[in-house]
């Protein structure tokens, strides 16, 4: 019967989140998908409860590059590229900021945590021309299984499978499995049993 009623709640979703997905796919030759998402992803972001969460849901998973139908994506959460994959199981927290990331299975993202497209989104090599100008190099960060994200940290960089980031961490450079990590920039302060 819960599985049901899931269903259904998925299949209303989905209607009426279609208006949303009829303008980003009209949007999306004229300004790209990462731009057409950018303001689909904010307009979406501002129904509360239980039902942003199922229309929010029903709209990333015709529009990421993979959703899992089982994804929790929390009131203010901003997505930047249709890039993002999101595993089975995933939750995120509210007002949280997403790029080109890969979040695997029964992963918890907290409150706020930024992961934008790597840690060289603008270029700063040059002092003569502004940073909207210069190149950008956009990379995927790829967080492994069963990793934990605390809230408002900075994530720039993998983290392995089974690690924790402490809140407000800053990760620079990539994380191994299996370990607890805080500070900024993050360290590893133990391994976890």
């Amino acid at each position: 019967m819960r599985e049901a009623l899931k269903s259904l709640a998925r299949g209303i979703a989905l209607l009426l989140v279609l208006p949303e997905l009829v303008m980003y796919w009209l949007k999306c030759p004229i300004l790209g998908p990462d731009r057409a998402l950018e303001g689909s992803s904010q307009t979406l972001s501002l129904i509360p409860g239980l039902i942003g969460v199922y229309l929010r849901r029903a709209f990333l998973m015709r529009v990421l590059a993979s959703c899992h139908r089982t994804v929790v994506v929390e009131f203010g959460t901003l997505f930047s590229q249709a890039g993002a994959e999101l595993g089975e199981n995933v939750y995120i927290g509210p007002r949280c900021h997403l790029g080109l990331v890969t979040i695997g299975r029964d992963t918890l993202i907290g409150p706020a945590v930024h992961i934008p497209s790597g840690a060289r989104t603008h270029g700063t090599e040059r002092a003569d021309l502004p940073i909207r100008e210069q190149p950008q190099q956009r990379s995927r960060v790829c967080i492994g299984p069963g990793a934990w994200i605390g809230s408002a940290a900075v994530v720039m960089a993998d983290v392995g499978t089974a690690t924790v980031v402490g809140a407000g961490a800053v990760v620079t450079r990539p994380l191994p499995d299996g370990v607890v990590a805080v500070g900024v920039p993050a360290r590893v302060i133990r391994t976890r049993p």
